[in-house]
């Protein structure tokens, strides 16, 4: 009897080949970017999801989501063998000025995970977004140094009323507002549904994402660099105080028009 001759099948005949080399790079890419450690710290408005986020994250209720909170609290948690550190920090208003002392300590959580966070993470609400809502963001993001971007992912709460628009059309149909926020952090956005609660895969898929932002832009952020930043600041206003008259001009109106944020403020929805 003649003996079975072996069938040879070329690479690009077998069905699924293509593919199956795609997600077995991209599961390599993961396990290549793993971080034994991820450092993460939350900012935001008061109100609109920020705190909920921060114990989605965790896996449980361990940020008080009441308005008062005016100080930075760090838990920390393990996820898949990870130590995960999460940085909740004071919001800031929607539609009045932040204390200056909210400011000191929305900046001093930076410091809380040394030798500093691998991500910011920036919750926005999905509603309508303003001019307003854009220049509140850029205000109080510019406190940790334009660098900063380097490190941030947008994070979406409440996505969930969106319903049948998917979150890549909802950023089209808000414009260049919240656009402008995105292209300052290339674009790195994750959609979270804090409702639900405890172990679930888009836990596991933020951690992954932050970790290849990570391995993108070279390490975590460091909170001495803002220091190095305020002092060339000042070295340059000194130099040329003109420049500061200039800018000072050019900011847009804080109380001008109403927000998402002020709006949840009078009829927050229940978390």
């Amino acid at each position: 009897m003649e003996a079975s001759r072996p069938t040879h099948t070329a690479a690009g005949d077998a069905p699924g080949s293509e593919e199956d080399a795609k997600k077995a790079a991209a599961a390599a890419a993961r396990a290549a970017n793993r971080l034994p450690e991820v450092r993460l710290v939350v900012l935001g408005w008061r109100w609109p999801g920020k705190s909920l986020t921060g114990n989605t994250i965790i896996g449980r209720e361990e940020f008080r989501l009441e308005r008062a909170a005016e100080f930075c609290v760090k838990r920390q948690t393990e996820v898949e063998g990870r130590q995960v550190t999460v940085v909740d920090t004071p919001g800031w208003f929607s539609a009045q000025d932040t204390p200056p002392s909210y400011k000191q300590e929305l900046v001093r959580g930076a410091s809380l995970c040394p030798p500093g966070p691998h991500a910011f993470l920036l919750v926005i609400p999905v509603g309508m977004f303003t001019e307003v809502d854009r220049a509140r963001i850029e205000e109080h993001v510019s406190l940790f140094g334009e660098h900063v971007w380097k490190h941030m992912i947008v994070v979406f709460s409440w996505a969930e009323v969106l319903r049948t628009i998917s979150i890549e059309r909802y950023i089209r149909r808000e414009g260049k507002e919240l656009q402008r926020v995105l292209e300052k952090c290339k674009r790195r956005y994750f959609v979270i549904n804090n409702c639900i609660f405890g172990e679930h895969p888009q836990v596991r898929r933020l951690l992954e994402k932050v970790e290849k932002m990570v391995a993108d832009e070279g390490g975590y952020y460091n909170p001495e660099e803002v220091e190095k930043e305020k002092e060339k600041k000042a070295l340059d206003e000194n130099q040329n105080p003109a420049r500061d008259v200039r800018e000072l001009g050019a900011r847009p109106k804080q109380n001008s028009g109403l927000n998402l944020s002020k709006a949840m403020e009078v009829e927050p929805l229940s978390n």
